[in-house]
């Protein structure tokens, strides 16, 4: 009797890990980063790697990035997680690296994950064998490295920031998980609706390892060729989305609704749909990113302190938990809706834009240039520029800083409220300067 022998080995791996990109090509995101023609792309094209620290939220494809880095440097890799590991595990990592340099005269990437739960002495372990090449460091931390990272290590490592991934790029995500028969579900033939998959998109909030994974808890609850519904993904979602979904409700509405309230100085609504968003599970710092937006939207320049308030509510928060964090938001949120309010500088920054846009070609005037050699000097870069500070007054009364035809533009048009009363007296004071020195600055 013939024995027959199976190849077939089946990937039990979740599906974010089978859909992890093995290229720069399949990695989605960080276009900054990675696009074509960017630094940061071009080093690992060519198979060169350095230290970094890798800021971002959760998701957002730090460990993956750190893997493309291991891959096109032809590096071996060691794992630290701060979460689980002490000195003791630093000294085997490097102990194994200092081999494989021996052994196979090859450099090992150390890859630290949760980089910023390692207290100082743990963090200055890495020191020396950063700068004597032992390993290329590669730290990811959803932190600040700015607050949680020494300053001894942060001189050692470039701090690449790694943004939230936007709703169309979870949509991509999904899709090709969707759609690939080798790693992903193609071969089952899913059907994703349009809203369904837009919900899931925006429910994961630019992380897509929740994505894929609650994408694989929903495929469970379909059969082959079957189609996805809305209710599997509240089902698979539970609470949070559960939450968002009752009445009707988007988890997007009640963030507008708390935009609005704060917009229309309501302190108390503003707070009741902050709280009905965390009685959905939603994530606070969604919250305190948008109120930033609020800050310089809204509020602007009428109270120039408020968007100090809302950065404070978002530091407060990374420092002391959820608990006592999201209080500090709803401080920042009845701040922001009690302050007054302006959208003179919002207003004017996009009619600025837009002029800018339509302009891009006109030159700086000769007196705003620099003159760092003396053929520039020569040729009249900087010549007859005003510096304020030696006029009376500390202003250069009539003095143009815009192209030649565009020196009436106006765009901001402070208001009388608030803080932003006092600009717009201070504004009215420099047009008289300019008016006594036979040119009006505006009309």
């Amino acid at each position: 009797m013939s024995s027959l022998s199976f190849n077939f080995a089946p990937d039990f791996r979740p599906l974010a890990a089978r859909m992890r990109p093995r290229t720069i090509a399949e990695y989605i995101g960080q276009a900054h980063l990675l696009g074509e023609g960017q630094p940061l792309r071009q080093a690992l094209e060519a198979g060169r790697a350095h230290s970094m620290m890798l800021w971002g939220p959760p998701g957002t494809g730090k460990t993956t990035l750190a893997e493309l880095i291991a891959h096109y440097s032809n590096a071996h890799v060691e794992r630290i997680s701060a979460v689980t590991s002490g000195v003791k595990d630093i000294r085997a990592a490097i102990e194994q690296a200092q081999a494989v340099a021996q052994s196979r005269g090859q450099r090992t990437l150390l890859f630290v994950d949760e980089v910023h739960r390692f207290n100082k002495s743990q963090q200055d372990a890495f020191l020396p064998f950063i700068e004597d090449g032992t390993v290329i460091f590669i730290g990811a931390t959803t932190e600040n490295p700015s607050f949680e990272i020494n300053n001894a290590l942060l001189s050692r490592a470039r701090v690449y920031l790694i943004k939230r991934l936007s709703q169309d790029e979870i949509v991509h995500i999904i899709t090709q998980a969707l759609t690939d028969p080798e790693r992903g579900l193609g071969q089952r033939q899913l059907v994703m609706p349009t809203d369904v998959l837009n919900k899931l998109a925006q429910l994961c909030d630019g992380d897509a390892r929740k994505a894929l994974n609650l994408l694989e808890l929903m495929s469970d609850m379909v059969a082959d060729g079957g189609s996805f519904t809305t209710e599997m993904l509240v089902q698979v979602a539970g609470h949070q989305l559960a939450g968002f979904d009752k009445n009707g409700d988007q988890f997007y509405d009640l963030i507008s609704a708390v935009h609005k309230s704060i917009r229309g100085s309501a302190p108390d609504a503003a707070l009741y749909w902050f709280c009905r968003i965390l009685e959905g599970g939603g994530d606070s710092l969604y919250v305190a990113r948008r109120l930033l937006a609020i800050a310089s939207e809204d509020v602007g320049n009428a109270d120039p302190n408020a968007m100090t308030v809302a950065l404070n509510a978002w530091d407060c928060f990374h420092r002391v938990g959820p608990a006592e964090g999201e209080r500090a938001i709803a401080q920042a949120i009845v701040y922001l809706a009690s302050a007054p309010k302006s959208n003179a500088v919002y207003t004017a920054f996009k009619a600025a834009r837009a002029l800018a846009r339509e302009t891009g070609q006109e030159a700086v005037p000769y007196h705003l240039r620099n003159a760092p050699t003396k053929l520039m000097a020569e040729m009249g870069f900087g010549a007859e520029y005003r510096y304020a500070h030696d006029e009376p007054n500390a202003y250069a009364s009539g003095e143009n800083y815009f192209p030649e035809s565009l020196q009436e533009s106006q765009f901001y048009f402070p208001t009388e409220r608030g803080f932003e009363k006092r600009i717009k007296d201070k504004l009215a004071q420099l047009a008289q300067l300019d008016q006594a020195s036979g040119r009006k600055r505006y009309e």
